[in-house]
């Protein structure tokens, strides 16, 4: 009877946590493109936010390494990509703090620049003008001349 007992407590207990995380990500069409945006629905405790929009959740029932996670902005729909998280909150997701920049803010210094993402892989990167000649010609095949 106490197996039993011991089920039907784990069942109520994952039916409370599946409710939360409906709750969380707000509802049917809130999980829905959850799912879509990230393919898992996680449930946490909001940590903090920052400028360009990004939330930042933490749950330590999760295995260490997968117990922080970041739901980015809206506005990047699905462009989004890990150089959009600014370099205070990478310190916390990458464990080399365990406080959030909301508990221990980084230092301000006036020679660091504002965060920009990485636009390498996009339109919008940076290509520089080649003034040096090639040094290597491709390979033109000869013209067989017609009759």
């Amino acid at each position: 009877m106490a197996a039993v007992g011991k089920q039907v407590k784990q069942l109520m207990e994952k039916t409370g946590n599946f409710f939360k995380i409906y709750k969380q990500h707000g509802g049917v069409i809130g999980n829905f493109l959850q799912i879509y945006r990230t393919d898992e629905l996680k449930l946490g405790n909001e940590v903090g936010q920052d400028k360009y929009g990004n939330k930042y959740y933490e749950n330590n029932m999760y295995f260490y390494g997968r117990n922080r996670w970041v739901q980015y902005s809206p506005g990047v729909n699905m462009d989004y990509d890990g150089s959009q998280i600014p370099a205070e909150w990478h310190r916390w997701m990458h464990y080399i703090t365990d406080k959030p920049p909301t508990e221990a803010p980084p230092v301000d210094r006036k020679w660091i620049i504002d965060h920009t993402e990485n636009l390498s892989a996009s339109d919008k990167a940076y290509v520089p003008f080649s003034t040096t000649k090639p040094k290597i010609e491709s390979w033109v095949p000869p013209q067989v001349a017609k009759k």
